[in-house]
């Protein structure tokens, strides 16, 4: 081994002096180097846990958002719904009571013509008897060439008449 310590030149004071070098700077690189670096990569990985459990969190807020998002909308298509059947039915009713309001109102327009038809009728034949009667006494005093007396005409035109 001596010679080997010679022929290297190998000197054992000074690899001593190196191993005490060596561990100062791995000291010195393990206090002001690496805790550093291992502190900001454990900070680091925290920070990454962190953020995938609120992204976790997030994904299970969004899933129970858009369960309860089709809720509200399944709940939303069946009010509509009920409110369309409901405004059907007012619909179909309203326009019953409107179809029997125009069909009572038809039949008082009938009923109220044939009232006045009646009455026309009524007044018509009234008049159609006055000028008759006027005719009949002019022609029965052309054909007598006298003049009757009034009680006498109306008695012979009541007579003609009937």
């Amino acid at each position: 081994m001596e010679e080997l310590v010679k022929i290297f030149h190998i000197d054992i004071k000074l690899i001593l002096a190196q191993m005490v070098n060596f561990t100062i700077v791995l000291l010195v690189l393990y206090k002001f180097a690496y805790k550093p670096i291992l502190k900001i990569l454990n900070d680091r990985t925290e920070k990454i846990d962190k953020g995938l459990k609120d992204a976790e969190n997030a994904a299970r807020k969004m899933e129970e958002m858009t369960t309860k998002e089709k809720e509200i909308l399944g709940e939303a298509k069946k009010e509509a719904q009920k409110i369309i059947t409901e405004a059907e039915k007012v619909g179909t009713k309203n326009k019953e009571e409107i179809i029997i309001e125009s069909n009572k109102q038809a039949e008082k327009i009938l009923v109220d013509a044939e009232k006045k038809i009646e009455s026309e009728k009524t007044k018509m034949f009234t008049e159609v008897k006055a000028e008759v009667a006027d005719l009949i006494v002019a022609a029965t005093g052309k054909i007598i060439n006298e003049k009757l007396d009034t009680r006498k005409d109306k008695e012979l035109i009541e007579k003609s008449i009937e």
